[in-house]
Order: structure tokens, then C-alpha cells, then sequence
């Protein structure tokens, strides 16, 4: 059951509040100071803000923000390179003289409670969470409940947040299941001849699951042979690529297409399939620059673009809320939570010029491959 949170004197959030019972007040912000960013220790050693005093007994209290923002892992390129940059520039937005203290847990759900603890311990005001296993986040959770300290699901949700936003990631797994359809029929391939694979996510991700079973409902739906699956562990690469690569060399049929569920396992998939001479309808998702490259090679047929920037900046929108008292508005409702989803889109040879500007530079995608593959998709 989410949380409801008690409501500051200051107001200094334009969203929406809703009261509820009293809690103290905070400082107005500073207009035109720098958001501080800083990383804590796993200890929680430093600066212990209100240890030893009121404020140590909740989040909050007098003085400026103070944000956790714990991250699950540095191996999908968009969490240093997007989401932390543009989280920590909304809030600044938001809240000048916030500050953001920054952790990435590096896969190691271990480590993650350490830092989700940590945060607690130093009493920040709001922590924003993307879990490394939503599934084990309970404890954490209670501690923070304890304290009176909001919790923000960031992308993978877990109950018990006081909001969430995200992709629709069921949708999301329609569009890659439709997409690898789409990349059969460009190559004048029946879908039902022949078997399809699924290399599908972390199985500790609750996003995982969500595209797996949005994929499966579009390619059965259209008649798929679905003859393997797999769970790719921590989203690792080499996983997918052993694993495809065990599964080409075990005899039986080849499969006409592989579902990938990101374009780090698509890379995976790829590096097997290229070494076994195999040519199968590969997609991904992500938009990383590995993958749009694969995509103008031939090699990936398509990939799943998601605007990090909007989901970025509703959810330092909604930390700042929270932090200060306030129910932060929501387009929607998912089991419970206030929730706001960000729209994606499928991405092939044809439209990936359509995405360039926005979260992605024509040089970072046309960087170590054929200048005239850039120029023939009209990449500038």
C-alpha cells in the first residue's frame, strides 16, 4: 500500500499538493544557486545530516533538498550517460539549491541496500530508487517508512513507492514482438516457417518480464514457434552470446528470428549468430549507439527508442514534491501508485535520422563505421 506524505509549510513546488498531517517546515529555496551533486559513501560516513538531533528522526526538517539517487548498474550505457545527467538537471530546475547525492550499485543488490541504507541513516529527504532486484527491496523500504523518508520507483517498480514512472513495458514488448514480425516480412520470410528464440532480460528485473510476456502476446498472436527461451543474467552480454551460441551448436533447426530484450543482448546475440554464419531477424531495445550502428549494418533489424529526458524530469519533479510535503501530480495510476509513462517507439535504418538531436549526436552513431552508412539513412 503506498504511503501518503505529511505536507511542509513551504510550498515551494508548483504541483498539485494534497494535505495531510503536519511536518516541519523548510527553508525556501535559494534562487540561482548550483545543485550540489556529491556521492556518498557506502558506509554512510561524511556529513551526516541531523545526526544526532531531530532531524535525524525523519527525513527533512530545515535547509535545503537533499535527494538520493541510487541507480542499478553502469553496463546499459543510458543510466551514466542520461538519466543521471538529466535527473540532476531537473531537480536543479526544480529546487536550486538541492542537492543530489549519487549512487550506481553496479548490478550488486547487496551493495544497492547498503547504499539505499546509508541514504536512510544520513536522513535525506526523498530517495530515488531503480532496483537491482525489486523483489528484495522490503526491508529497505521499512526503514525508510521509519523515517519518514518518500521513495521514488524509477523505472522498475516495486510496491510500496509513493510514485513511479517508467515506459509502459508491456507495450514496449508488443512493439519489439511486432517489430521482429516486421523484420521477417521485410525479408520475405513467413513467420510460422521456422523457429524464433527469445533472449529475454534479468530475470530480477520486473521490466524483463514485462517485455517478455508484451513480445510472447505479439508473436503468438501471430502464429510464432516459440522454441527457446532465455534469461539473460544481470543483462550481461557474454550470457546471451554463450548461451545462443550452445544453443546453434546443439543441432536442431535454426531459428529464423531472435528476440533480444536490449541492445546489449542483441550485441550478444549477434557476436554468436555472426560466428555460426546464422543471418536471423535480430531486434533490441535501448537506442544505444552500439545498436543503432548494428541496425545500419544490416546485422539488427530494429531497436526500441525511450526518451530518458521525460522520465528523467518526472521524476525529479516528484522527489521535490515529496520532499516537500506534497502529493506530486500523476497522469495515471499503476497498482496503486501515482505513475506517470513515457512513450517509445520502434526504431529502424529508416528512422533512426528521426531520433538524432534528441538524446543521441549524428557523431556519436556515424563514430568507427562506413561514412556512406550514415549518409545513405540520412544521418547528418
Amino acid at each position: 500500500m503506498r504511503r501518503f506524505r505529511p505536507q511542509s509549510h513551504a510550498q515551494k513546488s508548483s504541483l498539485t499538493a494534497v494535505p495531510s498531517s503536519p511536518r516541519k517546515p523548510r527553508r525556501l529555496a535559494v534562487l540561482g544557486a548550483a545543485v550540489a551533486i556529491s556521492a556518498l559513501a557506502l558506509s554512510g560516513c561524511g556529513n551526516q545530516k541531523g545526526q544526532g538531533n531531530e532531524a535525524a528522526d525523519s527525513g527533512g526538517g530545515d535547509g535545503p533538498v537533499t535527494i538520493a539517487l541510487l541507480l542499478p548498474e553502469s553496463k546499459t550505457t543510458r543510466y551514466e550517460s542520461l538519466d543521471k545527467p538529466n535527473f540532476e538537471k531537473y531537480v536543479a530546475e526544480a529546487s536550486p539549491d538541492a542537492t543530489v547525492e549519487y549512487r550506481n550499485a553496479n548490478q550488486d543488490a547487496t551493495q544497492q541496500q547498503q547504499q539505499f541504507e546509508a541514504a536512510v541513516t544520513e536522513g535525506v529527504d526523498v530517495i530515488v530508487l531503480d532496483p537491482v532486484d525489486a523483489s528484495a527491496v522490503s526491508s529497505s523500504l521499512a526503514k525508510a517508512e521509519a523515517k519518514q523518508i518518500p521513495v521514488v520507483s524509477y523505472d522498475r517498480f516495486f510496491e510500496g513507492a509513493d510514485y513511479y514512472t517508467s515506459f509502459d513495458n508491456k507495450k514496449i514488448g508488443n512493439l519489439q514482438g511486432q517489430a521482429l514480425l516486421d523484420g521477417l516480412e521485410a525479408k520475405g520470410v513467413d513467420p510460422t516457417s521456422g523457429p524464433v528464440w527469445m533472449v529475454n532480460g534479468d530475470p530480477k528485473d520486473p521490466n524483463a518480464a514485462d517485455f517478455k510476456a508484451g513480445a510472447e502476446e505479439t508473436l503468438k498472436g501471430a502464429g510464432v514457434d516459440i522454441a527457446a527461451n532465455h534469461d539473460t543474467l544481470d543483462w550481461n552480454p557474454d550470457d546471451a552470446r554463450q548461451w545462443v551460441e550452445g544453443q546453434l551448436q546443439g543441432g536442431g533447426e535454426k531459428p529464423i528470428a531472435i528476440y533480444a530484450a536490449n541492445d546489449g543482448t542483441a550485441g550478444g546475440v549477434l557476436a554468436a549468430t555472426t560466428k555460426a554464419k546464422q543471418d536471423p531477424v535480430v531486434t533490441g531495445q535501448d537506442a544505444e549507439v552500439d545498436g543503432l550502428q548494428n541496425i545500419l549494418k544490416g546485422e539488427q533489424y530494429a531497436t526500441i527508442y525511450k526518451s530518458i529526458p521525460p522520465q528523467a524530469e518526472y521524476a525529479a519533479k516528484a522527489a521535490v514534491a515529496l520532499a516537500n510535503g506534497e502529493e506530486p501530480e500523476a497522469g495515471a495510476t499503476y497498482k496503486d501508485t501515482p505513475t506517470d509513462f513515457v512513450e517509445a517507439k520502434v526504431v529502424t535504418k529508416d528512422t533512426i535520422k528521426d531520433i538524432v538531436g534528441d538524446q543521441i549526436k549524428a557523431s556519436d552513431i556515424c563514430a568507427g563505421i562506413d561514412e556512406k552508412l550514415c549518409t545513405d539513412a540520412g544521418i547528418k
